[in-house]
């Protein structure tokens, strides 16, 4: 094991975990964890905050009333109740939303392979084309891995049911955004939320108000009426920001305590060494 600058440990302060090379990790014998679960109603409230102002509109009226300007021309929406909604993923986050969604009244469509009997009292499990086909509003909950990355793209948005709303709240890299223009450009994809980027790691976080933001993709993305984009804040709620400290914290006194960690990533046994041990340099 090398411990050329002392590091023993990456903890994860989120689910996801595609930025980290877990073999690589374990060779290095690095103690890797995450959080898999914080505050799961934190992002799904906030996917269905933006389904609702995407839909209503309400993002366009605010700005319009700050200007004095009280026409309702261009606002129209719909109701909720009795539309179709599907989800594609039904963890933790997934699962949230499917309540919400419930409770407005719509008829809900899930895909996941790995779904357990969790959802079956909210909605019918179905295959993604099928969800695609009857939703009028798809929301991604789902990891990106291998397999879902791009997960809508140009052939998936030929089957999406023309005029539908797509929200992702969960990795922007299961967006083909180029794609996604081209569906936005034809009419066919009726309205696009994002709280996610798949070229995002340059952007977010970060101020550029007073810079000019050569992504042209994100750039034609943000001049469409129907497009609503935000800066990866779905979990940022007090209670999510508390579960994150507390499950961060505890999965590094596993490691300080030689203890199995719940939230390891890696093959514990490469990695249970005292945090005291002497760095090895190279």
């Amino acid at each position: 094991m090398h411990y050329a600058y002392g590091i023993r440990a990456i903890l994860l302060r989120c689910a996801g975990f595609n930025h980290v090379h877990l073999e690589t990790a374990e060779e290095l014998g690095l103690f890797v964890a995450n959080v898999p679960a914080y505050s799961p109603e934190a992002v799904a409230e906030f996917a269905v905050a933006l389904i609702q102002t995407l839909n209503r509109k309400t993002h366009r009226a605010y700005n319009r009333v700050r200007e004095g300007n009280f026409n309702i021309e261009g606002l129209l929406g719909n109701t909720l109740h009795g539309k179709t909604v599907g989800i594609v993923g039904v963890g933790r986050i997934g699962l949230a939303a499917a309540r919400i969604f419930h409770g407005f009244g719509c008829r809900l469509l899930a895909h996941d392979p790995f779904a357990g009997e969790e959802f079956r009292p909210y909605g019918t499990l179905v295959d993604l084309d099928t969800l695609l086909q009857e939703s009028h509003i798809v929301s991604l909950h789902c990891p990106l891995t291998e397999e879902t990355k791009h997960l809508i793209n140009e052939e998936t948005l030929e089957r999406i049911r023309p005029g539908s709303l797509l929200v992702n709240t969960s990795r922007g890299g299961l967006i083909d955004s180029t794609a996604v223009i081209q569906a936005l450009k034809t009419r066919q994809l009726g309205g696009l939320a994002l709280d996610v980027y798949e070229a995002e790691g340059e952007l977010f976080y970060n101020d550029h108000s007073g810079e000019i933001i050569d992504d042209d993709v994100l750039m034609r993305l943000m001049t469409f009426p129907n497009v609503l984009i935000c800066g990866h804040q779905g979990f940022f709620t007090r209670e999510a920001l508390e579960e994150i400290a507390e499950v961060t914290l505890g999965n590094l006194s596993d490691l300080a305590a030689a203890r199995s960690c719940k939230n390891s990533l890696v093959t514990e046994g490469h990695v249970l060494v005292p945090l005291d041990a002497e760095p090895v340099r190279l």
